[in-house]
Formats: structure tokens, C-alpha cells, sequence
């Protein structure tokens, strides 16, 4: 078995309403509280960055996937949302919601749209971030497929 290790590094300035900073890979960034929650709102912030590990991880996954089956999908975008609900003054991320629209030549028949997608929910089960997620937050896919 392999094991990879990913690595950051990280400082903090003052209380809950200060800000840090992280580095690890090519991710250098300042984070803070959002300003959504009260916070200062500086950089980015945990939300924001579980939101785009996720996304992140969902794009690469699907296009192996598309990689895998011989599919030629040049290019296809992706717009994700990430819902925190608040009860008696805690936050918890309750689900994330990813819309990938993919754009198919014109004589794509219905039955390669039906494969295609099971596909694009499939990237979301195989995706080792949702896996992670997997009983702690709602995953859902809402896929736009239109013919050009």
C-alpha cells in the first residue's frame, strides 16, 4: 500500500476575530472567520476551502471518468454551493451541491446522455473528498447536459 502525505503550515494573530495564515503545496492564503458568520472576512476561509476540495476533487473525477470510458468531453463547467445551516449559534455545513453543465454535439443520442449521466453522479461517489464527507454532509449533483 502507498501512502502519500500532504503538509501545511500555519500561524495565528489573535483571538477567534483574528486572522492566520496557511501555506502547504501552492496554496499560500490568508483565512479568517467569513464575514458571513461575523468574522473579519480576510482571505479565504474553512467553508470556502472545503467547498473547493470538494469541488475540486468532483471536477478531476469526473473528467478521469470521461478519460476512462474513451469519452470526448473537451471541457464542461462547474458551479458548486456549499450550505451552512446555524442552529442556537453553531454552524454546520450541511451539504454541498455540485451543477456541472456539459455541453454534447447535437446527434449525442438520448442513450449516451443516460450514460453520461450516470457518470456525473457516479465522480461524486468515487470523488475521495465526498467519501470523507460521507454521513457528516449531504452530497447532491444536478447535472445540466445540453445538446450543442
Amino acid at each position: 500500500m502507498e501512502t502519500i502525505h500532504f503538509h501545511l503550515q500555519g500561524s495565528w494573530q489573535g483571538d477567534r476575530f483574528g486572522q492566520g495564515h496557511i501555506a502547504t503545496g501552492e496554496l499560500v492564503k490568508q483565512v479568517s472567520i467569513p464575514s458571513e458568520m461575523q468574522g473579519p472576512g480576510i482571505g479565504t476561509n474553512p467553508d470556502e476551502m472545503l467547498l473547493g476540495a470538494a469541488s475540486t476533487c468532483y471536477m478531476i473525477t469526473l473528467a478521469a471518468l470521461f478519460q476512462t470510458r474513451k469519452l470526448d468531453i473537451a471541457s464542461f463547467t462547474l458551479a458548486s454551493e456549499g450550505i451552512v445551516e446555524v442552529e442556537r449559534g453553531v454552524p454546520k455545513f450541511k451539504a454541498i451541491i455540485h451543477r456541472p453543465s456539459i455541453k454534447l454535439p447535437s446527434d449525442t443520442t438520448d442513450e449516451q446522455i443516460t450514460y453520461i449521466t450516470t457518470l456525473v453522479e457516479r465522480a461524486e461517489r468515487s470523488c475521495m473528498i465526498s467519501q470523507a464527507l460521507h454521513g457528516n454532509v449531504q452530497m447532491r449533483v444536478e447535472p445540466t447536459i445540453i445538446r450543442s
